[in-house]
């Protein structure tokens, strides 16, 4: 059949290697690469696009231009053919194209062709896929059109249409799913599978049970029943090739669900099929805190939703599905998690509609959550800016590789390999400024809107432009209008330059979804993409790994705030504090209007300034863009613990927002930091309470103490602090978290909940002796009372001595 054109999500990428079946193939017996790309067509349906392509890569043109019998006869043996391009690389040299049959048989090729014929060989390392989507034009969404044939496990078959990229933000099907068993991990109960569908349709929420409801009389609601461990597989199979998602999600689903899934496949000698074709299903478990399981189910993507949160930077105390349902969508489980095994071993046996209700309910739970906190909607804004497949966004150095390749193809230019580097030295991290500690008034902060990017911009600070020492031309001095030099000293093309032109781009895709009002999600991914390519740049792993190119950005940077810092102060305000791209100043204000006004006035003028400066100096457009962000009405900037000091990155204040509401704010304080108890932090947060609203805190504090001592805040002293490593690993020192870890049979999570003792450090789960609340005063309640009392010139033994002046008030 053939229908107009349609727009697609690409879900899942890859490639097979068959039998070359054209005259010429069966002449050579040659085998042929085709490109597979499944995916969710705009129409709803699942589709599978198979297109003949064929690898190829880049050698300098000057090492094969003249090609002897011993060359010939390696390409031969590749049957491999060279082909003039018009592609150039970084040096503008001529290049040529290198075209196999095989993607496999592209690194042992140019192994070969270096080793042996010293050829200079690039953009052989390029996933096979990647180059067919580049070359398309294609990141995440296409359109396709051409006939088409029904699958038998998927809507729409594609052999050889026509494709080319396209925009489109996708709908995609996305399945929950959950299983349930005995206590021991030996028998299967249930499998839950919980989806809303798409546009309204297909959906679908039901339990495979291994069911007595014929025997107890009542049927199960939401439940299939089946008789036997090997018939609720085969049914699982049956619904999840039925329901055809894009993407399976769950909690833990590959470390645990997955995992347990396949070992009883495998013990019913039941194919692992789950995916969109006969191939089967494969898991990579690794049992490292330090690195995630993955799961490879063809035509599907298999998310795990404690991942997805992470990578979108959604923080938890711990990531128990329990706390993020309660967290995020204000309900709780079923079942508590004290006694889970054995409750869920009394409800299979005596009261299954409770375990059917309970294992449905952790499946929607996931899914409400994913969408609740954005993290999947961001997820595939990241997936459609960068065209990652959805596992891999959180790959920045992949990401930038992929916009950065096609940027180079449309200007003709190859890129180098990779090859993994080794930092010389640490990277120079941004200017932090001694702060001025005290308590102020009217206290503006204004921040450099994403200063980094901004930079490499302004600074064409670009691997294409970038110019070694050695190619510094000797009358540098004259040709000052063709060069940029950066604050350390590296020196870039004053060009067009790629990496400034792939965030310009980033840059106006982020500034036209906050025209158009497009998702929190949708600009969020922009600006994590935009503000991830610094980072990119002093990895090893980047082809475009260069310390001085990721040091002229820092160096840059801390110039720029030293610059603007001086020429603030030159207004004749006074500036307490900067922290990497921002500046806090003293306003000397009355009012919020005041302050707001004067807010406004420094950032004009620092704007204007620098338009001039960089025109002036670098004969370039400026993109730095200094903005009035906050407004402190009250600001506390406190001493480093023990020292008169000024510290850095942590303060707290009262935040004065647009509508003139206030609103209580730290940064870098305890308050905010999950390394500190509960305790601490509502300690902390009524203390400044009082503090901003000059009230007095000595008899706070003292009774705090007294309640703590009478056993009040017991629930509240709980560490929370993560493994990182086996336990036996921890040899030189054992830190208090690992201390309790020891005492537990078994670790269910990375994540240590213990309280300190008077014994030591004692995990919750086996809680023997008395709580040692000298240490909660000594470590937590004493150095945060210090962080405020020092602002006075007294300290927290004071005020628990009954000294002379034993009241404090804050003014």
């Amino acid at each position: 059949m053939t229908n107009p054109s349609l727009k697609g999500y690409i879900v899942y990428p890859t490639y097979r290697i068959v039998d070359d079946e054209s005259e010429e193939g069966k002449k050579k017996k040659s085998k042929k690469a085709l490109v597979y790309l499944f995916g969710r067509l705009e129409n709803g349906e699942s589709f599978l696009i198979i297109k003949p392509y064929r690898p190829y890569f880049y050698v300098k043109r000057a090492n094969i231009e003249v090609i002897d019998e011993k060359l010939e006869k390696t390409l031969t043996l590749f049957n491999a053919y060279v082909e003039d391009s018009d592609f150039k690389n970084f040096n503008d040299e001529q290049v040529s194209k290198i075209i196999l049959d095989i993607p496999g048989d592209v690194p042992k090729l140019r192994k070969i062709l270096e080793e042996e014929h010293r050829c200079t060989c690039y953009e052989a390392d390029i996933r096979f896929y990647q180059r067919f989507l580049i070359d398309h034009n294609i990141k995440s969404t296409l359109e396709v059109s051409g006939k088409w044939k029904k699958g038998e496990y998927i809507d729409r078959i594609y052999e050889d249409p026509v494709v080319k990229g396209a925009e489109w933000n996708p709908e995609l099907k996305i399945l929950s799913i959950d299983i349930e068993s005995d206590s021991h991990a030996k028998h299967l109960y249930c499998i839950s599978l919980y989806t809303p569908g798409i546009r309204g349709q297909g959906a679908f929420e039901r339990v495979i049970i291994l069911s007595h409801e014929l025997e107890m009389g009542k049927p199960l609601e939401h439940a299939i029943s089946v008789n036997t461990e090997k018939d609720l597989l085969e049914k699982f199979q049956e619904l999840v090739i039925s329901i055809d998602p894009d993407v399976i999600i769950g909690w833990n689903v590959i470390d645990f669900d997955l995992n347990f899934l396949k070992n009883k496949f495998d013990e019913h000698k039941i194919p692992f099929v789950l995916g969109r074709t006969a191939w089967p299903c494969k898991l990579d478990i690794v049992k490292d805190f330090m690195r995630d399981s993955s799961a490879d189910f063809p035509g599907r993507m298999v998310l795990d939703g404690i991942q997805v949160l992470k990578t979108s930077y959604i923080k938890l105390g711990n990531y128990k599905l329990d706390t993020a349902a309660e967290e995020f969508l204000g309900e709780k489980k079923l079942i508590g998690h004290e006694h889970k095994g054995s409750d869920i071993e009394h409800y299979f046996q005596a009261d299954q509609q409770k375990l059917v209700d309970y294992n449905l309910k952790d499946s929607e739970f996931v899914y409400r959550i994913l969408f609740k906190t954005g993290s999947m909607q961001l997820t595939i804004q990241r997936s459609l800016i960068t065209g990652m497949t959805l596992e891999r966004v959180r790959a920045s150095v992949a990401s930038l590789d992929s916009l950065f390749l096609r940027e180079a193809q449309r200007r003709k230019i190859v890129l180098n390999n990779s090859a993994f580097g080794e930092k010389e030295e640490a990277a120079k991290g941004g200017f932090v400024m001694q702060s001025v500690p005290g308590l102020y008034e009217y206290v503006i902060v204004c921040d450099f809107k994403s200063l980094y990017p901004s930079i490499i911009r302004t600074y064409n600070i670009d691997p294409y432009s970038f110019v070694e020492k050695k190619d510094i031309p000797k009358d540098f001095e004259k040709l000052k209008d063709k060069f940029i030099v950066a604050a350390n000293g590296a020196v870039f093309k004053n060009q067009d330059g790629i990496l400034p032109h792939v965030i310009s781009e980033v840059w106006k895709k982020r500034d036209e979804a906050k025209r158009n009002k497009a998702t929190a999600e949708t600009i969020y991914g922009l600006k994590i993409i935009m503000n991830s390519f610094y980072g990119v740049l002093g990895n090893p792993s980047c082809r475009f790994f260069n310390p001085d190119m990721s040091n002229a950005i820092t160096h840059t940077a801390q110039a720029i705030i030293k610059l603007t810092i001086k020429k603030v102060e030159e207004l004749g305000y006074k500036v307490i504090y900067s922290d990497t791209d921002s500046v806090f100043l003293v306003s000397r204000a009355k009012n919020n209007g005041d302050a707001r006004a004067i807010g406004k006035k420094i950032e004009d003028h620092i704007n204007e300034y620098y338009t001039a400066h960089i025109k002036k100096e670098h004969h370039r457009e400026s993109s730095i863009e200094l903005q009035f962000d906050k407004l402190f009405k009250i600001f506390l900037m406190p001493t480093v613990r023990g020292s008169d000091v000024g510290a850095k990155k942590r303060y707290a204040g009262i935040i004065v927002k647009d509508d003139d509401s206030e609103e209580l704010h730290f940064t870098g304080m305890e308050f905010v930091r999950g390394d500190w108890t509960d305790l601490a932090k509502k300690f902390q947060g009524e203390l400044f309470e009082l503090l901003f609203n000059k009230q007095g805190v000595s008899d706070y504090i003292k009774a705090f103490v007294d309640d703590l001592r009478k056993g009040k805040y017991d629930e509240l002293l709980v560490y929370r602090k993560n493994i990182n490593k086996p336990l036996n690993e921890y040899t030189k020192t054992t830190p208090p978290h690992v201390k309790a870890a020891r005492q537990l049979k078994k670790l269910t999570s990375n994540q240590i909940r213990y309280v300190m003792t008077i014994e030591g450090p004692e995990p919750i789960e086996k809680l023997k002796h008395k709580l040692d609340y000298e240490h909660y005063i000594d470590k937590q309640i004493k150095p945060l009372a210090d962080t405020v009392l020092s602002a006075y010139g007294k300290n927290f033994d004071d005020i628990i001595q009954n000294s002379s002046q034993s009241t404090l008030f804050g003014y």
